[in-house]
């Protein structure tokens, strides 16, 4: 049942993020490193409210006392800022479907990562949906005929990001807590400092901008507690295909709603990830009704 909950939640998160740019684009004229540190400032206070709103307190504070959590997190929440401030900048500068790109790459890192360190064993439907997501992959990266930095960046930090969860056991809640916690000051300082230069945007915006950047923390803190979950309670490589959820629905963003370029050539290459999803998703819920049966 865990694990069933497991792929609920990061069913959950990718959606999430999946819708993530029509936010971002919404506070467009707002600088990406200014939205960066809003959120991991607002990321922070809910995150410690809901530590203490479920009595974890106790559990926090031994956490953070822990030498190997401490090392573990600051290296995630730096990868977290690094992966946030290229995916607002992309976004907000017309680039959502490169960026959709690097989180169709990310699903295949996250599966090498699953086999190399996991040993996770993939089954042969799966190793099909992966060659079919890999080829299509190399078909985009090919077309683009120049490296896409953009999409590669976004890739690797999030598929590190993933791994470094996976190894920890730490509730996803305190984990995220941790994580907003080691870069909150300087983030609060420079926002200081923006207000004190009378450059930043918090009050200066309008009330819907300043409850948009307020908001932040809700976007950033849910999807990142139902991946935390996720990764604690299913393989990396179920994780990793999953993550195609997201991707395909910043592509119907970016192509439909902002009308960024999608010609024929790329369709191609993005088919064929959607046909490894499909197959994936098909060959789970067969195999899961197979189970079923033989339960009954």
């Amino acid at each position: 049942m865990s694990k069933y909950y497991g792929m609920l939640a990061a069913a959950g998160a990718f959606v999430l993020w999946g819708v993530l740019p029509a936010y971002w684009k919404l506070l467009q004229d707002v600088p990406a490193y200014e939205i960066l540190c809003h959120r991991m400032v607002w990321s922070l206070l809910l995150t410690l409210g809901l530590v203490y709103f479920y009595g974890r307190q106790i559990v926090f504070r031994k956490a953070v006392r822990e030498r190997k959590n401490l090392i573990t997190f600051t290296v995630t929440s730096l990868l977290l800022a690094v992966n946030w401030l290229l995916y607002i900048w992309a976004v907000n500068a017309g680039f959502i479907v490169e960026a959709s790109l690097g989180y169709f790459i990310n699903p295949l890192i996250s599966v090498l990562f699953g086999m190399i360190f996991f040993r996770e064993r993939m089954r042969p439907a799966q190793w099909v949906a992966l060659l079919l997501a890999a080829f299509g992959v190399l078909y985009l990266t090919f077309y683009y005929g120049q490296f896409p930095w953009i999409a590669i960046v976004l890739a690797v930090t999030f598929a590190v990001y993933g791994l470094l969860h996976k190894k920890n056991k730490l509730a996803p809640l305190d984990g995220l807590c941790l994580e907003t916690g080691v870069v909150f000051i300087p983030a609060l300082l420079f926002l200081a400092g923006l207000e004190v230069r009378q450059g930043g945007s918090f009050w200066h915006i309008g009330l819907s901008g300043s409850l948009l950047l307020a908001g932040s923390g809700i976007i950033t803190t849910v999807p990142l507690l139902l991946f935390g979950y996720a990764a604690q309670k299913i393989p990396l490589s179920s994780l990793g295909l999953l993550q195609y959820l997201a991707p395909s629905i910043n592509l119907v963003l970016g192509v439909f709603v902002y009308g960024e370029d999608f010609s024929r050539a790329r369709m191609v290459g993005f088919l064929f990830i959607w046909l490894a999803l499909g197959l994936y998703m098909a060959e789970n819920i067969f195999r899961r009704l197979r189970q079923e049966k033989k339960i009954l």
